[in-house]
């Protein structure tokens, strides 16, 4: 197996970064990747992390935290990295960072038809919580239809 080295997201990573995520089918048509690139280099830009190996891009995770609870997004590793345990050496780092900040709860969304990851993260010690997911669209990423 290659070594996965774990860094934060520079500019020049953009095009890998958007290729990985559609590769594992992160990228939906109601979210440009890009977009989401931009905003959290908002905030916590250092908190967008990669998983390098073998010169590339086969790893990423982007931390979120405001002060009550940690949230995962985008965590993603290539396809046929998968079960090599890149995607746990990504958790690994997020929930270092987070509780460094102090954070006490992480949360974290997946498509219930994603059985694989849901899996994935019952195996870290995720449980599924007894809520309503719910969203609001302040800023559309693709034009009205």
């Amino acid at each position: 197996m290659i070594a996965l080295h774990l860094r934060p997201y520079r500019p020049e990573d953009e095009a890998a970064v958007v290729d990985l995520w559609q590769a594992c089918h992160l990228a939906v048509p109601q979210n440009d990747p890009r977009r989401d690139i931009a905003r959290k280099l908002r905030v916590n830009p250092e908190w967008l992390l990669v998983g390098e190996g073998g010169g590339k891009i086969v790893a990423t995770c982007m931390v979120g935290y405001e002060g009550h609870r940690g949230w995962i997004n985008y965590l993603a590793v290539a396809p046929e990295w998968q079960r090599s345990g890149y995607g746990r050496q990504m958790m690994a780092e997020a929930e270092r960072l987070l509780r460094q900040a102090g954070c006490a709860k992480i949360n974290l969304q997946v498509r219930a038809s994603n059985v694989a990851v849901v899996q994935f993260y019952r195996r870290l010690n995720f449980k599924v919580d007894d809520v309503v997911s719910m969203g609001k669209r302040l800023e559309p990423d693709q034009p009205p239809s």
